[in-house]
């Protein structure tokens, strides 16, 4: 295990959960609670973060490999794991995998969904 970058990942992750409770907080007020704006806007921006680090990774930014890890897994993902999700489905999409990628978007949202369910559903049984 690397201290270095369990560390870097550690620090991102506590400023990207910052952001998206401080993000979910503003939508709140500035489009009402009647719909998950807050959440929509998060993984909306942490998409679109995560897009625009990779590219700088690969065209402009020599970075650490500590220092994308604080970028990408730590701030994106403790901002949203959805951006990670979106790279990995277009990263197979970009390599010509649809029915993987396919395969792998409507497993993860609908079994994430039906997971969800049951994590209620237990606790409301054993309540």
């Amino acid at each position: 295990m690397n201290l270095q970058l369990i560390t870097a990942v550690a620090l991102g992750g506590a400023l990207g959960s910052v952001a998206r409770y401080l993000t979910g907080i503003g939508a709140g007020k500035l489009f009402g609670s009647d719909f998950p704006w807050g959440t929509m806007i998060i993984n909306i921006l942490g998409s679109f973060l995560i897009g625009v680090l990779v590219e700088l990774f690969a065209l402009r930014w020599d970075l650490s490999q500590a220092a994308r890890a604080f970028l990408t897994i730590g701030i994106c993902g403790g901002f949203t794991t959805f951006s990670t999700f979106s790279l990995e489905s277009y990263m197979l999409m970009n390599r010509g995998e649809l029915l993987p990628a396919a395969a792998y978007i409507g497993v993860s949202v609908v079994a994430s969904i039906i997971a969800l369910a049951a994590g209620l559903q237990l606790v409301r049984a054993v309540s």
